[in-house]
């Protein structure tokens, strides 16, 4: 029985499986590759996706909320084929820096109307300026959902959907 296991180890050492006594045993009896080989790969870069408020519980069952829709060229199918000029310039990291531009303007006091006007790809409450009502089974996307019961008034988050990045700010 011990030739056989001992022909067993051979055959996996030369099939290119390190194991004990294969002669690639490394000191400490560490064999192979170690798990450390990825601790230092960059990590990836921070999301402009409001994390932290997507963690908390819903603070309300029926909001009114405002939004900044920012799309990029890939995405051009989650518009039938007709995505906003805007967004067919615009890759997602590109998007990203836009919503990172725009809620640094936001936050330093720049008017949501006004930016939304200007900016918004969702063409209809852009031009109208309405707000839209969010309750659990709202005629809205999943994640547009999740954010905008979770705001306080006058918050600001971002979410990404399968039209891009929304900017919503609780407006009641």
């Amino acid at each position: 029985m011990g030739g056989r296991r001992a022909r067993l180890a051979l055959a996996l050492c030369i099939g290119g499986v390190a194991i004990a006594g294969c002669g690639t045993a490394q000191p400490g009896g560490m064999s192979g590759p170690t798990m450390n080989q990825h601790v230092n790969r960059p990590m990836p870069s921070e999301t402009v996706v409001s994390t932290e408020i997507l963690e908390r519980e819903p603070v309300a069952n029926s909001t009114k909320v405002k939004h900044i829709l920012i799309s990029w060229r890939d995405l051009a199918d989650a518009f039938g084929g007709a995505p906003d000029p805007r967004a067919t310039a615009r890759s997602k990291h590109d998007a990203e820096r836009t919503v990172r531009e725009l809620v640094a303007q936001i936050e330093a006091g720049a008017d949501f109307d006004a930016l939304m006007r200007e900016h918004s790809e969702d063409t209809g409450s852009a031009q109208s300026g309405n707000a839209y009502t969010v309750t659990p089974d709202a005629g809205l996307v999943l994640e547009f959902r999740l954010l905008g019961l979770r705001l306080a008034v006058g918050e600001i988050g971002v979410v990404e959907t399968q039209f891009g990045f929304h900017i919503i700010k609780r407006v009641e």
